[in-house]
């Protein structure tokens, strides 16, 4: 079997360790589709993987990245063949499976989907794990019956993966978006994405009192603890918050008053196990409903030998919109 290259995150007596080297395709772990990766993305999952700053990690050796593009080579799944150009995102890949920073994978060909009519593999890597998971956000708020005409929408983390793609699909669909940041000299990114507003970030970090002044009718968040609960403390009466992320922490130091005094509610996002129905239609809509060119100004692409660096810069907030790994 040949050997491929690979970050890899091992432990030892000294702690945890990173490097790019030649992995043995015999260390790949079970699954029924084997995958030249042509692409991955940079998460701030994957962040955390490669530094240990938290324990994302759940075996040694491992293969971070927490999504990938590339072509099956292999496949005893009837659903997929070899030359098919296929997308993971989620499922535990890069924490408990062997994940995308990687010339090669192999996975469950459940966990699949095939590329987007529309979208190349670099495209569907800069959406990434990130995009995908803005779109199951703005899904569920439209599904909750909110619609541009109940009022704004705000996004936090707006600079970043999550916040990037929320921004340019809300304005899309005709939002006028609050987007919400703490990186000085970002207003003219986050307006040609779409943005109407810029809120500086500072105004959702103190203590969240029960209830505050009315400011919008939904909103997606990615930083949680006290950025959430202040969102959800401003909702308007009838309003939702997507939550998705944990940046800023894993409280939620809230109270029940938006809940039971103005109805708000609150729609968890879990984009790592979602079924195959509601994957696929999130990743249709991506390819039918980003603005492409929008998508393209907040990517960056680097190649696979470029990533280790990359590892304390995106969990510093340093880095800005999607970071697409280039690997074939």
């Amino acid at each position: 079997m040949a050997a491929f290259k690979a970050w890899v995150v091992e432990k030892g007596e000294s702690g945890q360790s990173l490097a790019l080297k030649d992995f043995d395709e015999t260390g790949l772990m079970d699954g029924d589709v084997t995958v030249r990766v042509t692409h991955s993305g940079l998460n701030y999952k994957d962040g955390l993987a490669m530094t240990g700053k938290m324990p994302v990690v759940r075996r040694f050796p491992m293969i971070p990245g927490i999504d990938f593009c590339g072509i099956v080579e292999a496949s005893e799944n009837p659903a997929w063949k070899p030359g098919d150009t296929v997308v993971l995102t989620g499922w535990g890949v890069g924490e408990t499976h062997l994940g995308g920073l990687a010339e090669r994978a192999r996975v469950k060909g459940e966990w699949l989907v095939p590329l987007p009519d529309g979208l190349s593999p670099a495209q569907a890597m800069a959406i990434g794990t990130a995009g995908y998971t803005a779109m199951l956000s703005v899904i569920a708020l439209e599904k909750h019956g909110l619609t541009p005409q109940a009022g704004p929408a705000v996004v936090t983390g707006a600079s970043g993966g999550v916040g990037s793609v929320a921004v340019a699909l809300l304005k899309r669909g005709g939002w006028h978006v609050i987007a919400a940041t703490g990186r000085d000299g970002e207003a003219d990114y986050l307006k040609g994405l779409g943005a109407s507003e810029i809120l500086d970030r500072s105004e959702l970090a103190s203590d969240p009192r029960p209830l505050a002044k009315e400011r919008w009718a939904a909103g997606i968040d990615a930083v949680g603890s006290k950025t959430l609960a202040n969102l959800l403390a401003m909702t308007q009466a009838g309003g939702a918050i997507a939550a998705c992320g944990n940046a800023g922490g894993m409280d939620l130091p809230s109270s029940v008053a938006p809940f039971i005094l103005r109805g708000v509610s609150l729609l968890g996002i879990n984009s790592v196990t979602t079924p195959q129905t509601p994957r696929r239609e999130a990743w249709a809509r991506l390819a039918r409903e980003l603005d492409l060119d929008a998508l393209a100004a907040m990517t960056t692409t680097v190649g696979l030998e470029d990533v280790g660096g990359l590892a304390e810069t995106i969990l510093a907030g340093k880095t800005r919109g999607r970071t697409v790994v280039e690997i074939g």
